[in-house]
């Protein structure tokens, strides 16, 4: 049998490094999958997303530019917006959220909100998704969106935009035409001409899949994509790792391009086979035929191919809402989300660790002077009134210089806890922070990544490490009280 022109990973470690490792909210035994499903773009096929979306906001630009939008002189930062964000469509901001739907940072056009503008707008509001007045900012394919649509509000608001309107139909507008952008030939095609340089190669992946495949596991690719597209792509991404004589289409035993997900997992959408390399389709009639395929069609259709339940099923994607949350939601199919940014944040994070045990350390310390100082508020007030015995021994003026001494000290303590703070907050994304984390608890992405995500990952490859037969075990669920 042919092998891999060279493994990269032929025995995998006991313990893979900590941004390659594999996550659990709900224990997994891989051993009961039957199928894996996997997404495409930013999953199978990751993308240097600076450079794509960099090329999908020239684009809608230059759209939007023809349609006469006052968008000259406009430059996209790679570094402005981060996945997770919310867009307020009543307040034309992005906003990050805890997972209580708090505000914890905001900024309108491409200003940050300080603390008290923040608080002027937020403090009585909270971020529910389920309402109009929100879109959250699901994957990587966002980041351009947010960029365009937060600059266009300064336009709005300096009235250079002409046409009457508020900041939700001025959204509307930049989300139609990047949608329009991304449904063109013309983006996609100079992504086809040049793929060395938006595309990281992953020589890892294909190792990873055939070990899946070849310990029973149906393999599936169900992706948005035209099927010229992902033709392209994963011959590029894929071929030159396989065995001599194979391609990507050898490893996937059901193909379906333009699934149009989410309704791919909530709608009864027809089914057409994909007969030819050029697109041409037909009607599909009966059962499907291995190794076949298609164009639409849902997931019913591929339950009943299979003859599998939810539960022996894996989908793997980017996309929290089209690829995770129905799919959980509406199927109980399990879910693996792919987060590729955990890799940079993880590495930042042992990078500061150091740092963080002074924090911590900082942190103790000052709960403990702020309880002393509870304490000699609380005797002071009883020395003072005569109507108890103060905690505290000493007249009330010792107690009062106990208390200045001490505001000192706690002074001194804020300065070092504020500084390193400051740094903890400009970890991953200097504006927004760490993806999962909002301030010191978890961001929305991540309480929506906890219900709706068995698994996460930074990429499909990092499976190779636990190997087809692994029992990924979540940890125990930890309340404030079981840390005493």
């Amino acid at each position: 049998m042919p092998t891999l022109q060279s493994s990269p990973l032929a025995t995998p470690p006991p313990q893979p490094p900590m941004e390659r490792r594999v996550f659990a909210n709900r224990t997994l035994n891989l051993r009961g999958i039957k199928a894996v499903g996997c997404d495409m773009d930013y999953t199978l096929i990751h993308y240097r997303h600076d450079l794509w979306e960099k090329l999908a906001y020239q684009h809608v630009v230059r759209r939007m530019a023809e349609a006469g939008w006052p968008v000259d002189g406009l430059a996209f930062d790679p570094e402005f917006a981060t996945r997770g964000l919310i867009v307020d469509l009543e307040l034309g901001n992005l906003v990050k959220a805890s997972r209580f739907g708090y505000v914890t940072r905001a900024c309108h056009g491409m200003h940050m909100l300080s603390h008290e503008e923040q608080r002027a707008r937020y403090s009585r509001v909270l971020v529910d998704l389920s309402e109009p007045r929100w879109v959250f900012l699901n994957t990587l394919f966002s980041l351009s969106e947010a960029c365009l649509y937060a600059q266009l509000v300064e336009r709005l608001d300096a009235g250079a935009i002409k046409q009457t309107m508020g900041y939700r139909q001025l959204y509307e507008a930049v989300r139609s035409s990047v949608n329009v952008a991304h449904m063109e030939g013309a983006l996609k095609a100079e992504i086809m001409r040049d793929p060395d340089t938006f595309v990281v190669p992953d020589p890892e992946l294909p190792l990873a899949l055939l070990d899946l495949k070849h310990s029973g596991k149906v393999l599936m690719l169900i992706t948005n994509s035209e099927w010229s597209y992902t033709r392209a792509m994963m011959s590029y991404a894929f071929d030159r790792y396989l065995p001599a004589g194979s391609t990507w289409r050898d490893l996937f035993d059901t193909v379906v391009v333009e699934a149009r997900k989410p309704g791919f997992f909530t709608e009864a959408y027809p089914i057409l086979e994909v007969v030819d390399d050029e697109g041409l389709l037909r009607p599909c009639t009966g059962k499907l035929a291995a190794g076949g395929v298609y164009f639409g069609g849902n997931a019913r259709v591929i339950e009943a191919h299979l003859g599998l339940t939810g539960e022996e099923i894996l989908y793997i994607g980017d996309h929290l809402y089209a690829d995770v949350h129905v799919t959980k939601d509406v199927l109980r199919w399990r879910t693996a989300l792919v987060v590729r940014e955990l890799e940079e944040e993880l590495a930042a994070l042992c990078d500061f660790a150091d740092k963080q045990t002074k924090l911590t350390q900082c942190m103790n310390q000052k709960t403990e002077l702020e309880h002393k100082q509870s304490v000699l508020r609380l005797s002071l007030q009883r020395a003072e009134t005569g109507y108890a015995k103060a905690i505290e021994a000493g007249s009330a003026s010792a107690i009062k210089g106990q208390l200045h001494e001490l505001r000192a000290t706690l002074l001194e303590l804020d300065q070092r806890v504020i500084e390193l703070a400051r740094e903890a907050g400009q970890l991953g994304n200097r504006r927004w922070g760490l993806l999962l984390r909002a301030g010191n608890d978890k961001s929305r992405m991540a309480r929506q990544l906890e219900r709706y995500a068995d698994i996460y990952m930074s990429r499909v490859s990092n499976l190779l490490y636990y190997t087809p037969f692994a029992y990924l075990r979540a940890p125990a669920g930890v309340l404030p009280h079981d840390r005493v």
